[in-house]
């Protein structure tokens, strides 16, 4: 019955983005959706293309392996995500469409920035490009790990299964069919870890037992500033957990719900539906993975993304777990369709300079969706994958080399082109230089995020001031 279940909805993904595929007529079609999403679908994509299978694997692991850990990671998510909203999205959403109508955060940047040389944006691609294939390989993870969890399956079936469903529909309807399914794969979510959590807390009977059990199984679990250890959860700690928030200013499948938004009016609309949204999403699952320590305290799990999995099959009947299950698959194509998609345009708008037509463009962004997607594939068969550690990475990049350019082009007019193409760069060295330094412990422990973001707007903002006067404007057409 719940393979029926599955089969059903996959097949109805396909079904949305057949339907989308005559809609598509040209690459703005297939970039944002010709700029036509109301506030309702552009707030609720806006946090499904983000969560991906970290908000339903992830995120309850570590609330079960390091229990408030997950809660300042969600709250610096919180945070960074309402101040995206309300901060950068209006003017990113009034400004692309002034420059040029332009459909890519790179392109943006060197209408915005006046760059002559065109490195601000290949460089910003190639970085988009890189990350991405990290961040599908992590969705694709996900799936393996629910396969593996629900039906048996060796982890390989898992993957090919995400794979094949997430590229049919983003190959055919781009951003209509990305948004849509999104809406769709949302209220599943949104059901998922609202009916577990209470169903699990029912059958426990009642939340004062739940956490009277956490508390007996492990009593720093439930503490913001203790570690399950014992030890004191430093402000390092806190500070590598509640940084994941700076991602929010520039992830480029996050950003891009803003510049498809219809009017910039309804910018506000879309970003209170999008914040009460994810707060909630946030919450239930944290719960999940809490509520895995008292229903698992006997036989602790080798593997802790697989809490909420578990609790699923432990507390619903068969048919409702499909269904429910549902909901983990929606979270893991709901964010590798958003970052599929914009990684073809990066390539297809950014990195191919030579002119093309509407209908090469859109044919080479629908080859790329592919490509991106092997790749990614290839990344997913390392056996040692785990979608926190994956995700974490390319987060971090994206936020690095994306989002200190981006920011500071929208809030600070003395912003060069030359600065940008610093921020790029440095985000970007910092990310992989800090992570291969992690081994070594200490001040490398942070998360590097905080560094890289903090080293990349510095750089913006010390090259920006040295070449003063040589900005070059370009003006829009």
């Amino acid at each position: 019955m719940q393979l029926t279940i599955f089969i059903l909805y996959l097949v109805g993904m396909m079904a949305v983005g057949i339907y989308f595929y005559f809609r598509t007529k040209n690459m703005e079609d297939f970039a944002l959706g010709g700029r036509s999403v109301g506030p309702l679908p552009s707030g609720v994509s806006s946090v499904t293309s983000d969560m991906s299978g970290w908000l339903l694997l992830g995120l309850p692991g570590v609330a079960l392996s390091a229990g408030m850990d997950a809660a300042w990671i969600s709250i610096g998510l919180f945070i960074g995500f309402a101040a995206a909203w309300f901060i950068i999205a209006r003017p990113l959403r009034e400004e692309t469409e002034r420059l040029e109508n332009s459909i890519t955060i790179p392109t943006f940047l060197e209408r915005k920035l006046g760059d002559p040389t065109g490195f601000l944006r290949l460089s910003l691609a190639i970085a988009i490009l890189f990350f991405f294939v990290f961040y599908v390989s992590g969705g694709l993870v996900a799936g393996s790990k629910l396969f593996q969890s629900v039906f048996g399956l060796p982890r390989t079936w898992g993957i090919v299964i995400i794979f094949v469903a997430v590229i049919g529909y983003t190959f055919l309807g781009g951003y209509l069919a990305v948004t849509w399914t999104d809406v769709i794969q949302g209220c599943l979510m949104l059901i998922g870890l609202l009916v577990i959590p209470i169903m699990a807390i029912q059958q426990f009977g009642g939340l004062p037992k739940v956490i009277e059990t956490i508390n007996q199984e492990s009593p720093n679990h439930l503490s913001l500033f203790t570690e399950v250890s014992g030890s004191r959860r430093t402000l390092l700690a806190i500070l590598s957990n509640a940084s994941w928030g700076f991602g929010y200013l520039g992830i480029p499948h996050i950003v891009v719900r803003y510049m498809g938004i219809k009017s910039p009016k309804q910018v506000p609309v879309a970003g209170t539906i999008a914040v009460v949204y994810v707060g909630v999403l946030m919450l239930m699952a944290v719960t999940s993975g809490l509520l895995g320590v008292a229903f698992f305290a006997d036989s602790p799990l080798e593997d802790p993304e697989q809490v909420y999995l578990l609790l699923v099959n432990t507390v619903s009947h068969p048919v409702i777990g499909g269904l429910l299950l549902a909901a983990v698959v929606s979270a893991i194509m709901s964010t590798a369709d958003s970052q599929l998609l914009v990684a073809s345009t990066a390539l297809t708008v950014d990195m191919i300079t030579k002119k093309l037509d509407a209908k090469k463009q859109l044919l080479y962004s629908r080859l790329t969706v592919l490509a991106v997607a092997v790749l990614a594939l290839l990344l997913s068969f390392n056996e040692n994958a785990s979608v926190q550690g994956i995700v974490s990475y390319a987060w971090s990049g994206l936020a690095a080399t994306c989002g200190a350019p981006l920011l500071l082009a929208l809030t600070w007019k003395k912003t060069t082109y030359q600065g940008g193409i610093a921020g790029v760069i440095v985000g970007a060295v910092i990310t992989v230089g800090w992570k291969l330094l992690y081994e070594y412990g200490g001040v490398f422990e942070l998360y590097e995020l905080l560094p890289a973001f903090v080293f990349a707007c510095a750089a913006v903002v010390v090259v920006s001031l040295a070449t003063q006067g040589k900005k070059a404007v370009v003006q829009p057409a």
